[in-house]
């Protein structure tokens, strides 16, 4: 499929997501949004794909936050349905993909970028990444889920003063805060996160999309999290990834899952 804002490319498994917009920082606008929506979408329903991965063309950013000429002269109603719609089309979806999404962040990855990179199931960064939600320097908000997600993973004091000051923070106090899983030179990103894609690879599919539903139950309010899992850990006794993984453990060999 052709895309004006981004690239998509499938190899061995995994299909990564490049946002593409190099002379704006891969900032983020409504069609690259848009965009996005239908990679990830047409990735996740790929029965030959076990693994996503979303990152930034060029050196300096990942996702430089979002294309602020488009909202500058937005109403109350008007910001209230962007947030509403980019959450739905975008960050809520990546959250709740079946298909493991990791962000390999390559840079600068401010607000709505590292909002993005949050919605992602894990992420990994290079040296020289800087992370931040800068909206309140604008008189906003962070609105694609980052008052949410962010102090899911840093904490709320952390999270609070991140908010609260607009600053950024580097790769390693990232990796300080449990904001990233990795820290890699720049070279390495995408080797050692399709390395740890080729890890995932060999476990169940189903499984992880199973998986998936029951660690989010937990963030969501008016879910009890231990009942999901029961309730998926149940449904994977019906499923042919159960069968072979339990017979291939059983009869010493390896497992050769039927996937998706």
């Amino acid at each position: 499929m052709n895309y004006e804002n981004i690239l998509s490319d499938y190899s061995n498994g995994i299909t990564t997501i490049t946002i593409n917009r190099p002379k704006k920082l891969n900032a983020l606008n409504k069609d690259t949004i848009q965009e996005l929506h239908t990679a990830f979408d047409t990735a996740d329903t790929d029965k030959d794909t076990k693994v996503i991965i979303i990152t930034g063309s060029g050196e300096k950013a990942f996702v430089a936050g979002a294309d602020i000429s488009e909202f500058a002269d937005f109403s109350v109603g008007e910001g209230g349905k962007l947030a509403a719609q980019g959450q739905a089309l975008l960050f809520d979806f990546v959250e709740n993909l079946s298909t493991p999404v990791i962000a390999a962040v390559n840079g600068f990855a401010l607000g709505g970028g590292l909002e993005l990179a949050m919605a992602c199931h894990f992420r990994v960064a290079s040296s020289n990444s800087k992370m931040g939600l800068p909206e309140v320097s604008l008189g906003v908000i962070p609105g694609y889920g980052g008052t949410q997600r962010l102090p899911q993973l840093v904490g709320k004091g952390r999270a609070m003063e991140m908010v609260m000051t607009a600053g950024m923070i580097d790769a390693n106090q990232a990796l300080n805060y449990g904001l990233v899983n990795h820290v890699v030179e720049l070279e390495e990103l995408l080797p050692l996160t399709e390395k740890i894609a080729s890890k995932i690879m060999r476990n169940s599919s189903v499984a992880i999309s199973k998986a998936i539903k029951a660690i989010n139950a937990n963030y969501k309010d008016g879910k009890d999290g231990y009942k999901v899992e029961i309730k998926q850990f149940g449904k994977c006794f019906g499923t042919a990834d159960f069968v072979e993984g339990t017979t291939a453990f059983l009869e010493k060999r390896k497992a050769e899952f039927p996937g998706k």
